[in-house]
Formats: structure tokens, sequence, C-alpha cells
């Protein structure tokens, strides 16, 4: 007689790990990391690694004291510091990246459940929180290496003003090799866009998210330009855009689980970007498109889960 032999779910694994999935994030934020050290200084550096080690302590400070199970070995808290490093202007005082992994590692991410429980990207929610508590030294830009200035003002900030012709006159190769004004971890758009690419071609992340946002936001800046001139090759690539885009919108937790959803929350991503960027009183509006479409996931995933098959719809009365 054959013998069936009954095991528990899961049946069907994989040999991805929350270590090798963080380890690749790492790796592929790695080029725009190098950059934004290149363009600003150790001091960049000096921020990089006092985010990193305050997020690491912070979360395993957590659940130390939370009797909960050690889980600093899995790299995202790593992740979440750099990240929230890089969200970051390199004159940013060095309490500041210590003050951001705490909100984003205790506030954002364990008294939610930890990793795979929050609802909202930690490392935005602690660059949300520092910029309302701290508005000036989060929106003091300094110069990059080679410009005669102490600070400078960034292109989305000059394009705010309506400075057009200064902002489109630093041509797109600065834009693209990030020699321009702006967060330690945004300003090379090639960078960013290499690191992205790895993390697709590692199936990391999908394309859906970063694709479908990025030209959502050049589809609509070309369409409604500003005060009549369209420059939507260079919105795309000034700003958080690309860093947004390729590594917090893709978040797992805080991102759709559907093709269909990873689209909604894509355009949702774009559309949003746009309006704040052109109509709304702040230069930029990645971070906060991204938090308020975290926030609708768990109403996009119910509407775009498939069916399951042989189930019976029950119809409401």
């Amino acid at each position: 007689m054959d013998k069936f032999i009954v095991s528990g779910t899961p049946h069907v694994r994989s040999k991805d790990s929350i270590q090798g999935i963080m380890r690749d994030v790492l790796i592929g934020l790695t080029p725009a990391a190098l950059m934004g050290i290149y363009v600003f200084g150790l001091n960049a550096l000096v921020l990089m690694v006092i985010s990193i080690a305050s997020a690491i302590f912070f979360e395993y400070l957590y659940q130390k004291l939370m009797k909960k199970p050690i889980t600093v070995t899995d790299l995202s808290a790593a992740v979440t510091g750099l990240l929230l490093a890089m969200n970051m202007p390199a004159s940013a005082p060095y309490w500041m990246p210590i003050v951001g992994s705490a909100f984003a590692i205790i506030i954002a991410k364990q008294l939610f459940g930890g990793l795979g429980q929050n609802f909202i990207n930690p490392a935005l929610a602690a660059r949300a929180f520092l910029l309302a508590s701290y508005p000036t030294p989060m929106t003091t830009w300094p110069a990059p290496a080679g410009v005669d200035a102490v600070t400078v003002a960034t292109p989305l900030a000059l394009l705010k003003a309506g400075d057009i012709t200064t902002a489109a006159s630093s041509d797109m190769l600065n834009a693209l090799v990030g020699t321009v004004g702006g967060c330690i971890g945004e300003t090379s758009a090639i960078a960013l866009i290499i690191g992205g690419v790895y993390l697709i071609v590692r199936h990391v992340i999908s394309w859906r998210i970063p694709v479908v946002y990025i030209a959502t936001v050049f589809i609509l800046t070309a369409l409604i330009g500003r005060n009549g001139v369209r420059i939507p090759q260079y919105e795309i690539l000034v700003g958080g855009l690309m860093l947004g885009a390729f590594f917090m919108a893709t978040d797992y937790a805080s991102s759709p689980v559907t093709p269909l959803g990873q689209i909604i929350m894509a355009l949702g991503c774009g559309l949003l970007t746009t309006l704040i960027r052109i109509f709304g009183g702040y230069p930029e509006g990645v971070s906060y498109s991204i938090l308020i479409m975290n926030l609708c996931v768990p109403l996009i995933d119910r509407f775009t889960e498939p069916k399951i098959f042989g189930a019976l719809e029950v119809k409401k009365s």
C-alpha cells in the first residue's frame, strides 16, 4: 500500500532569504552611496555609518528589552539606516540620524510587529518626522564638490521658485552624474538607475512600480509643465524620484502584492508627486506621495486580489 506523507505548509520553498534580499538592496544602493560620498565628502560617509549603526542598535535594544528574537543579522535594519542617511543632507548634524533611526526602527517598524508588519516605509516615515521637527537642517543643502559656495538651492527648489532658466541650465549631464544640490543619495540619477536595474535583474523587485512611477511623472510634467515650460526629462532626473521609485516604493511590507496593485500604487505615487511638486508648497513630493500610497495598500490589495479557482462568489444582499 502506498503511503501518503502529510506535512505542514509551506509546500513551495525558495532559496531566497531575508538576509540575501537585504544584501542585494545594500549592493544596489552602493553606487549612489559612493557617489554621495564623492560629491559631498567624508561627512556623507560619517552620516551613513552613524545612521546604519544606530538603526542596528535600536533594533537590537528593542528586541532585547521586549524579549523577542534578535534579528539584526537579517540586514533589514542596516537597509533602513542607509536609506535614511541617503534621504538627508550631508550637512545634517550627527545627532539627527540617531534620532531618525530611533523613530524608524521603534515607532515605524517594531511597534507594529517588526519586519513585514510595518504598513509604511520606516526610512521615509523617519524622514518625514525629521523634516517636520527640524526643517532648517533638513533643508540646508551643502554645495557639491567643485562648486564655489557653501550652500546651494536644489534644482526642484529653483523650479518651484519659477527660476526655470537657471534650473534647466544645469544640463542633463550634471543631473545624471549627481553634481547638483540635494540629499546624499538622490543626486546621481545614473547611479540609482544602475542600482535599480541590478535589483530588477536579481528579481528582488518588480519593474512595475519604478517604471510606471517614473513614466507617470514624466508624462504628467510634460502635459502640465511649469509656467508654460515643459522639461519632463529634467524633472525625472532631479530630486528623490529615482531613489524613491527603485528603493522605497518597492518595499515588500508596504507595497501591493499583486501586479495590478503595484501598477495602481505607482500611478498614485506619480500623480501625487507631480501635484505636490507643481502645485504644492513643498518642492519635492516623493516622500509624501509614497507614504500616502502606503496607507492605501491594504485597500488596493483587497480590490486587486485574484479570485480563488473554484471558489463560489458570495452575493451581498
